[in-house]
């Protein structure tokens, strides 16, 4: 794995490169940063800061992104399938289109997260607070939903989903 700092980063991004795959780009600060349509596959961005970013047809396919920081990023259709998202904060973040299959979301923040049509198939939310997020036409096909926090959640469709009474519903229940 490759350590590369910011400035290199967003410097070889300016310059038209887009795939750095296997990056260890853990911790860096990435505040409204646009790297679009950049491929980090099986890179390494624990506790990175990366509100307000636009990752929008980003490959995130398999990266670790534990404890980072997404609130109110644009993920509009990027991979983030296989990711570990585990404890990180992607409130009000743009998820539509996003394929989060098999991601480990355990303990993550999504309040207020847009995730119309994204691809949650096998995807671990438990105990994941989805309070508020609009999850209109989302995939959950064996989503584990065990502990997560669904409170007033819009057009959300368990019926493929994991859960048990330990899940708060769209309803409060």
């Amino acid at each position: 794995m490759q350590k590369i700092n910011v400035a290199e980063l967003l410097a070889r991004y300016g310059a038209g490169e887009r795939t750095f795959k296997d990056a260890d780009l853990e911790g860096v600060d990435l505040f409204e940063a646009n790297l679009a349509g950049v491929n980090l596959q099986n890179s390494r961005l624990n506790r990175s800061y990366l509100p307000y970013a636009n990752l929008s047809n980003a490959d995130l396919g398999n990266t670790q992104l534990c404890e980072a920081e997404f609130g109110n990023t644009q993920l509009y259709q990027a991979n983030l399938s296989q990711a570990n998202l585990q404890s990180t904060n992607l409130a009000r973040a743009n998820l539509r289109y996003a394929n989060l299959q098999q991601a480990n979301l355990t303990h993550a923040n999504l309040q207020g997260a847009d995730l119309y049509q994204a691809d949650l198939s096998q995807a671990n939310l438990s105990h994941a607070d989805l309070r508020g997020a609009n999850l209109e036409q989302a995939r959950l096909k064996e989503a584990n939903l065990i502990g997560c926090n669904l409170y007033r959640a819009k057009k959300a469709d368990l019926s493929e989903a994991k859960f048990d009474d330990s899940t708060i519903g769209p309803n409060g229940y």
